[in-house]
């Protein structure tokens, strides 16, 4: 059982690997850090903040190019966020920590886990991308529910998105209610803090420089034909049933990928289980580190 408490969130300015960073941060206990997807930062984490403060230690930091951390300039992939979170690890006297991550933040964590394995307690996924998907995400019929990967791309779509006022937040409204479960499953409250946040100075672009370095690491990967070392680590994978841009029917080859897996469907939610269904997502998330041994 997890219960709602109220929960104090401390928020605080981190340099580390050449970067400021945002952090957000409650709760005591063995500690997890929470990576945010796009176009969420640390303010997607609060429901889980606020049911799992009195067992664990929190840490929700903003990646770079989201929210309030520094933006790269540049195309900046999966591999070099996962650098960025290393240095924050170590600074923050973390390790080994346990990860909570989807979207965007369950990209990083993989390449976390490969890169720095002495840092990595265990992993919780909801909805990832993982090699394992392979063409699936390009078929003609799913492009309609992806659209944005490409789109976020391009030189245009921030210029575009900045003509005017009404457009960020139709933009955002639109790929919410497209991924979650039902329309009215994620509330107004969050697509509009997470519409004001994209409108800051920088954050479109930050964020769509994931886009452009997470391609250029994907070809790069293609052109080396090599597939990616399984990961290790006791794995948790709680995969929503109703997730248009990441369907549950994708989990088939995680076992290949994560050899210590623990996975299970989570119904009657979307691509935001964490808002949709936040009682049950920190139920697992709780279920599973306390499952885990003692460190």
């Amino acid at each position: 059982m997890v219960r709602t408490v109220p929960v104090a969130i401390e928020h605080r300015e981190i340099e580390a690997n050449g970067a400021r960073f945002h952090i957000a941060s409650a709760g005591e206990g063995p500690p997890l850090l929470l990576l945010h997807g796009w176009p969420e930062f640390w303010l997607t984490w609060q429901p889980i903040m606020e049911r799992l403060a009195d067992r664990f230690r929190l840490v929700a930091p903003g990646l770079r190019g989201f929210g309030d951390s520094d933006k790269p300039g540049a195309a900046f992939g999966p591999s070099r966020h996962a650098d960025d979170m290393a240095a924050l690890i170590e600074i923050l006297d973390l390790a080994p920590v346990g990860i909570v991550a989807h979207d965007v933040g369950a990209s990083v964590a993989q390449e976390l886990a490969r890169q720095r394995p002495e840092l990595v307690r265990a992993l919780f996924f909801f909805n990832l991308v993982y090699p394992g998907i392979g063409d699936r995400f390009t078929t003609p019929d799913h492009l309609r529910f992806v659209w944005h990967t490409y789109f976020n791309q391009s030189e245009l779509a921030p210029r575009l998105l900045r003509t005017s006022p009404e457009a960020i937040p139709m933009f955002v409204e639109h790929l919410v209610k497209l991924w979650a479960h039902r329309e009215d499953a994620v509330g107004k409250e969050l697509i509009d803090a997470l519409s004001d946040n994209l409108a800051r100075a920088g954050n479109l672009e930050g964020g769509f420089d994931y886009y452009r370095g997470a391609a250029e690491e994907r070809a790069r990967t293609l052109d080396q034909g090599e597939k990616p070392a399984p990961i290790a680590f006791p794995t948790c994978v709680r995969w929503t049933e109703g997730d248009r841009a990441l369907p549950v029917a994708w989990a088939d080859r995680l076992p290949e990928f994560f050899t210590d897996l623990d996975f299970a469907p989570f119904p009657d939610a979307g691509h935001f289980p964490h808002h949709e269904q936040p009682d049950r997502a920190a139920a697992e998330i709780a279920g599973f580190f306390d499952r885990l041994p003692t460190p």
